[in-house]
């Protein structure tokens, strides 16, 4: 399939591919919740915020081109993903590949020069996670979803380790919730292209078990655990009480679109679940700035 794409011509690839590459709406998650992390533990220099944003930016751009670079071959047999510039033909492999090493470690160097070390390592963490074991054990096991998770879950540890120079408990607060809530919005997204992902020999939960046993439960759990970390903040003192009643109100109605999809994985429950997961996080962690 690889010598079937067509081939790219110079200068043919432009800047809406290289953003392609970068993915935007998941950069754009990722500064939000690093920026939650910084302001919520206490950070107040604009300037530090900034370049924490734009390290963490970078490295999930990184994230996002390497990954795309290793799947090239797979992403050309996934309807969802053969537009992409790299199975379309639009960019040579060498070019994505040095544009996801220099956003990797433009990220990594201004976090280490213009924020502290520890964000660095995380950003790095991130990277390493997402391309050295994720990307990788998506074709040998269901479990590389967690690594996936853990690293998506990183960036707001790297906002607040830039405002304290630590991990504090508030740290591991949000890490949790931003870990729990990626496996049922994973787990929508796998099984709604459960054929793409069979056809390009990932072995997600759908691929391995298309009755769909093992993905009902796992998005029902992970629904009810997202619920329960999301108060959490409240239990402990780091947010008030109308972030609790706030975040109990977002996780109800996110259990129960989570429930209604576990019990039928009809396409339209699905797609309800995948959606309201992309409007869940942002507004949980606006809510805990917010209140």
């Amino acid at each position: 399939m690889d010598d079937a794409r067509v081939p790219c011509r110079s200068g043919e690839a432009g800047v809406k591919d290289y953003l392609i590459l970068a993915k935007p709406r998941i950069a754009s998650l990722v500064a939000l919740t690093a920026a939650v992390g910084y302001r919520l533990a206490g950070g107040i220099d604009g300037s530090v915020l900034l370049w924490c944003v734009l390290g963490t930016v970078l490295a999930s751009s990184s994230c996002g081109a390497l990954n795309q670079y290793l799947e090239r071959d797979a992403d050309a047999l996934m309807k969802r993903t053969k537009n992409r510039p790299l199975p379309a033909g639009r960019m040579e492999p060498g070019t994505a590949l040095v544009f996801g090493f220099a956003c990797g470690a433009w990220g990594v160097a201004l976090l280490a020069m213009f924020v502290n070390s520890l964000s660095a390592v995380l950003a790095a963490a991130t990277i390493t996670l997402y391309i050295a074991f994720y990307t990788p054990l998506k074709r040998l096991t269901p479990q590389s979803t967690w690594f996936g998770a853990v690293s998506g879950a990183i960036a707001p540890m790297i906002g607040w380790s830039a405002a304290t120079g630590g991990l504090e408990l508030g740290a591991w607060l949000l890490f949790a919730i931003q870990l729990l809530w990626q496996i049922p919005h994973f787990l929508a997204l796998f099984w709604l292209y459960r054929e793409d992902y069979a056809r390009a020999g990932f072995k997600v939960a759908p691929v391995l078990d298309p009755e769909g046993g093992s993905t009902r439960v796992q998005i029902a759990i992970h629904s009810f655990s997202l619920l329960v970390a999301s108060m959490l903040p409240t239990y402990f003192g780091i947010s008030g009480l109308a972030y609790g009643y706030g975040a109990l109100l977002f996780g109800a109605a996110f259990l129960a679109v989570g429930l209604r999809a576990s019990w039928t994985l009809g396409e339209t429950d699905t797609r309800r679940l995948f959606r309201a997961s992309l409007l869940y996080l942002p507004a949980v962690f606006t809510l805990i700035l917010a209140v």
